[in-house]
């Protein structure tokens, strides 16, 4: 089955060997997001809410590219530095999904992550 590799420029640019995605069939698999401002390559580390935002955000122009949306969305990976911050985290994600159709998800602290950042969402979508 080929592979269709997902690009917009209304997200960060991979700075590495990877795609911000890969279509395969009808399956999405992004690549991790981090809070980067695609318009500015600087990082938003604000407070965890604003963090988090931005990370959804990009998520969300990475499935757009890729003509889904978060209802397409059927798993999520969440890693955090700081599973203090589920809550705060957990209430900005939960915006973005609607309750009954929500993706299955794991979350996972980790010891540090690129850029030092505070949180990183990778999802995958089904059309």
């Amino acid at each position: 089955m080929a592979k269709k590799i997902i690009f917009t420029e209304k997200a960060p640019a991979p700075i590495g060997p990877y795609s911000q995605a890969v279509l395969s069939g009808n399956t999405l698999y992004t690549s991790g997001q981090v809070a980067i401002n695609p318009a500015n390559g600087e990082l938003v580390l604000d407070n965890i809410e604003v963090e988090t935002e931005q990370v959804m955000q990009n998520l969300k122009a990475v499935l757009e590219a890729a003509d889904m949306t978060f209802d397409n969305v059927v798993k999520a990976t969440i890693f955090i530095m700081n599973m203090g911050d589920f809550a705060r985290i957990n209430a900005v994600y939960g915006k973005y999904f609607k309750e009954d159709i929500a993706p299955a998800r794991e979350t996972v602290q980790v010891a540090t992550l690129p850029k030092n950042v505070n949180i990183e969402i990778s999802v995958i979508a089904i059309k």
